[in-house]
């Protein structure tokens, strides 16, 4: 077994067994450290100084009737419960880079953790929200790189809350073309309106933990980051939360109507009918495994011109925004991730010519000479080119038309470009490789292949503390300006080495913000189709492929 494989298997061992189900109690163990909430009295674990709750629901169940349903405010009661144990993960397929994938699994998982550390005694504490990232089909709070116990202690003056919500088929699918859809409007962004429905409750219980619910804030990385920049767009979300984080994640990753169209297609096919009738009839079984199936296919949240807008960046452009403080950034090799998502660079070096050949054919003449001019100034051989075509189109310009529409109207913004990197071959200052940072989970190697700096840790998670608390991240040895046209400051992460930075790759902005208005769609299931050779991939040549791609990786991406 190799190492990986074995790090894997311990993985899937320390994830299972850390499961456990909360009871109902008939007595209070621990009156003092309890929370009283408007649903319940939940007890907590106790770590030193910290108390621990996990498993608190925030929503009904939503399961049967209610599947595909918006979710429900969890109703009043006045029972005793165990906030022990994670709830389950919503439901997606197993896979080695999502933990939570590992943990049991349910329909039922609409639920939020929450770490209050009392040596800080304030009444009022900031809250601090995290959503989850994980493309929108994968993920969970339970992920070890998402505790809240060494951020906390690091941090007594914050309260943490992370939060679950529906992905994949059960939280972002379009059932409007299948018979008795028209009852499902909502489907198509159940997972945002869960995230809402949590932040409802925070709202309504974060006094319980001694927080102060005029001051939260939201953030997130990835699809969570993508989440937490809709929710400011988002008119029933408004007043819920005050403060945005934002990590490689932006109102770019999210579909059209007529892109979402494509899983539903394929799920009538694999699933045999055209009737939600019939498919509230499927298992939860039966459903995970059309999911299975069908993750390629996973739609992101839909622009349906209701919930989103059709344009996501118009908010930002007029000023709907301006009263939310922010902090938007991405790293500087973000797509070096997908490289072990997509089965090993061998993979990774015929599939990317294929989607960007696929994305710019609907670019017209004077943008494609745009591309054209980009990928002469980018460096490295042509997938090096093609890859950070996307991590500006896909991250950074994305994250850079919302700043500047944000700022343009008098909205406070930060803005940051992570460059410290990977200990992994090849993965560099890739996608999610920040977190360990954030969260001061040091020891969680998953994405820095080692432990990760503990000074730049520190800074990193007393710069968002900073933020949560008063709106300037700034420590007191380095001030970090705010993001504006004029000077465009940028706080540059590196171990040793973080300062402040002004317009980082200002060319390539230049030659390729233009074409943001194309929308270029984060999917890339036409790419894997083609790939695996009409959808039936030879898994033995695949794998002698990838093992091909591992000795020849240094030569074909620098």
């Amino acid at each position: 077994m190799s190492k990986e494989s074995e790090r894997i298997a311990a993985e899937k061992a320390r994830l299972q067994s850390m499961y456990g189900e909360n009871k109902d109690l008939t007595e209070n163990p621990d009156k003092e450290h309890s929370a009283v909430c408007h649903n319940g009295v939940f007890v907590p674990k106790i770590d030193g100084t910290v108390r621990i709750f996990k498993g608190i629901p925030f929503a009904k169940p939503p399961v049967g009737e209610r599947r595909w349903k918006r979710a429900e405010p969890a109703p009043e009661g006045q029972g005793i419960h165990e906030a022990y144990y994670n709830a389950k993960s919503p439901i997606q397929t197993v896979i080695d880079s999502e933990r939570s994938s590992y943990y049991p699994q349910s329909e039922d998982c609409l639920y939020l953790n929450v770490w209050v550390n009392d040596a800080c005694e304030d009444k009022d504490k900031p809250i601090m929200v995290f959503i989850h990232g994980g493309s929108y089909g994968w993920g969970g709070t339970v992920d070890p790189l998402y505790d809240g116990l060494n951020f906390v202690k690091l941090h007594p003056e914050v309260i943490l809350v992370t939060i679950a919500y529906r992905i994949g088929l059960f939280g972002f699918l379009d059932l409007s073309y299948l018979k008795g859809g028209e009852a499902y409007e909502d489907a198509p962004n159940l997972g945002i309106l869960d995230q809402i429905e949590a932040l409802r409750w925070v709202q309504r219980n974060g006094k319980a933990f001694g927080g102060d619910v005029n001051n939260v804030t939201v953030f997130g990385e990835s699809a969570g980051g993508g989440s937490v920049s809709l929710l400011p767009i988002i008119k029933e979300a408004k007043g819920l939360f005050h403060r945005v984080i934002a990590e490689s994640g932006s109102v770019a990753l999210t579909y059209s109507k007529e892109e979402c169209k494509g899983l539903t297609d394929k799920l009538i096919k694999a699933a045999g009918t055209d009737s939600v009738e019939e498919l509230m009839k499927f298992s939860t079984e039966k459903m995970a495994e059309l999911n299975e199936g069908l993750n390629e296919s996973n739609n992101f949240p839909m622009r349906d011109g209701k919930l989103i807008p059709i344009d996501p960046y118009e908010p930002y452009l007029n000023g709907e925004t301006k009263d939310i403080d922010m902090i938007l950034g991405t790293n500087a090799n973000e797509l070096n991730y997908w490289i072990g998502e997509l089965g090993g660079l061998f993979f990774y070096s015929a599939g990317m010519p294929i989607k960007y050949k696929a994305d710019t054919a609907k670019f017209s003449k004077e943008d494609m000479d745009r591309v054209k001019a980009f990928m002469k100034v980018a460096k490295g051989n042509k997938v090096a080119r093609i890859t950070e075509f996307y991590n500006e189109i896909m991250f950074r310009l994305p994250a850079i038309k919302q700043a500047e529409g944000h700022s343009a109207k008098g909205g406070s913004v930060y803005m940051y470009y992570w460059k410290e990197e990977s200990k992994k071959p090849l993965f560099k200052a890739c996608h999610a490789v920040e977190l360990a940072y954030v969260f001061n989970n040091v020891d969680e190697t998953i994405y820095t292949g080692e432990k990760a700096d503990p000074e730049l840790a520190a800074m990193v998670s007393s710069m968002w503390a900073n933020f949560a608390k008063n709106g300037d991240p700034s420590p007191t040895d380095l001030p970090w300006s705010k993001y504006e046209v004029g000077g465009r400051k940028v706080m540059a992460f590196k171990a040793g080495g973080t300062k402040e930075a002004s317009d980082i790759l200002k060319e390539q902005r230049e030659l390729l913000f233009p074409i943001l208005n194309y929308m270029v769609n984060p999917g890339y299931a036409d790419m894997i189709d083609e790939l695996s050779f009409g959808g039936k991939a030879n898994a033995a040549f695949n794998s002698v492929l990838s093992c091909i791609s591992t000795l020849v990786a240094e030569r074909i991406i620098k």
